[in-house]
């Protein structure tokens, strides 16, 4: 897919620049990791004369700045891992928008726009965020036992219910296990506390409250599955296939996912599924890679962006942008607005629901969400490098403690890329 969207761009921008050229018009330049722009960007060109919008993707945006001294310049950024201390420093602050009337803050999430305040002015609006969920098989609605969250307590209260052993103690069935997903095992981390956010070129966390989250996740292993082994075998044996399919095997009860991968699934995957959010102290929390757009501190068309980002952010185009996707009927069409939930109430509330048939009546509300701390721009790589690994060792029944330590994890991540 990611080939395809670039062959897309590598068309789209000549062809614009040409346009521009052609009929005198001014041009913005909009750098992005998120392809679903390139079709944005169609509709803004569409329906306006003066100003056209040139897509140019980058797969990390945030470790993209500065711009190399022979590249485009940007005028507006859109990602995610844009508020950290390396790459903050590159925008100009909106606050004018706001004072102007060309914004309104009570059109967003207001947690949603602090996260864009650096020492309290706006440097970057919010964009779309995702959400934590478990999902599960309609005909066991019942046994779930809450309407529209469940917290890892009740995760593993009611999976432990579902699990079912043969004569010889095999598993037959298994409502879930922690060790079958190490990002539910990070996200429990970060629910129990953890507090991961950035310092210098690495991160700091809480180490208390990590320690006490592997104990609860390697005591739930020992209560209600066995162990880590028993886990991983079952997962071997009977859940090899697709996370929406394994829950209507009828061997497992539970699969946490998020809501960009829910959300895709066609009606045919997704019919016999429902879902809650994951929530921890009423609490849901965004996923960290939330993403931001900003306006370049030396942006060549200042006067464009303003005029692009005024219009992606009415809600009547956020919701003409749904219907157009939903229209075009291709199976690259990601989750709502830039493959997540709007950071504009109005949108989520009523467009949503309507697209998204499941959202009617369990859109979280405003105070439930929460954000993440502020993490350096290359925290997927310590993510999956560092973190990942470490919780996987560290919540294996089978080991009573992982050969490396978290800080030399980090040490060694660090010797490697820098």
């Amino acid at each position: 897919m990611k080939l395809i969207c670039k062959l897309a761009l590598a068309l789209t921008i000549p062809a614009l620049f040409l346009s521009c050229k052609t009929k005198a018009t001014k041009k913005v330049i909009i750098w992005t990791s998120h392809p679903e722009f390139v079709s944005y960007s169609e509709l803004f060109n569409a329906t306006h004369n003066n100003v056209k919008a040139v897509v140019i993707y980058k797969d990390e945006v945030a470790r993209a700045l500065p711009p190399a001294k022979d590249e485009i310049k940007p005028d507006i950024i859109i990602g995610s891992w844009l508020k950290n201390s390396s790459t903050r420093k590159f925008f100009q602050p909106l606050d004018y928008m706001f004072q102007e009337g060309t914004l309104s803050r009570p059109a967003f999430y207001s947690q949603l726009i602090q996260y864009g305040s650096i020492n309290e002015k706006q440097y970057l609006l919010p964009v779309s965020f995702n959400l934590p969920l478990m999902i599960f098989n309609k005909k066991n609605e019942v046994l779930i036992g809450t309407e529209h969250t469940l917290n890892l307590e009740q995760i593993k209260n009611v999976s432990g219910s579902f699990n079912k052993q043969s004569k010889t103690g095999t598993f037959t069935s298994m409502g879930y296990a922690p060790s079958w997903d190490p990002d539910f095992v990070y996200l429990a981390s970060r629910m129990g506390g953890s507090s991961y956010f950035e310092k210098g070129i690495s991160f700091m966390y809480d180490k208390e409250a990590l320690k006490a989250t592997i104990d609860n996740l390697r005591n739930w292993t020992t209560e209600k599955n066995k162990d880590t082994t028993t886990e991983q075998n079952f997962q071997f044996k009977y859940l090899y296939m697709p996370k929406y399919k394994q829950v209507t095997t009828g061997r497992c009860l539970l699969a946490s996912t998020t809501s960009n991968y829910f959300f895709t699934l066609n009606d045919a995957q997704s019919s016999n599924i429902s879902f809650r959010w994951i929530e921890q102290n009423s609490k849901i929390p965004v996923e960290e890679d939330l993403i931001t757009m900003g306006i370049y501190k030396n942006a060549l068309h200042t006067n464009e962006a303003e005029k692009f980002i005024a219009w992606f952010m009415k809600s009547e185009t956020q919701e003409t942008l749904i219907k157009r996707n939903e229209s075009m009927n291709l199976d690259t069409v990601k989750f709502g607005i830039a493959n997540g939930f709007s950071s504009i109430k109005e949108v989520n509330e009523k467009s949503y629901p309507a697209s998204y048939r499941q959202l009617l009546g369990n859109l979280p509300p405003e105070e439930s969400i929460s954000l993440p701390n502020i993490l350096p721009a290359r925290w997927e790589s310590l993510k999956s490098r560092v973190i990942l690994p470490f919780l996987v060792d560290s919540t294996n029944t089978s080991v009573e403690q992982p050969e490396l330590s978290l800080e030399d994890r980090i040490s060694e991540w660090t010797k490697q890329y820098y």
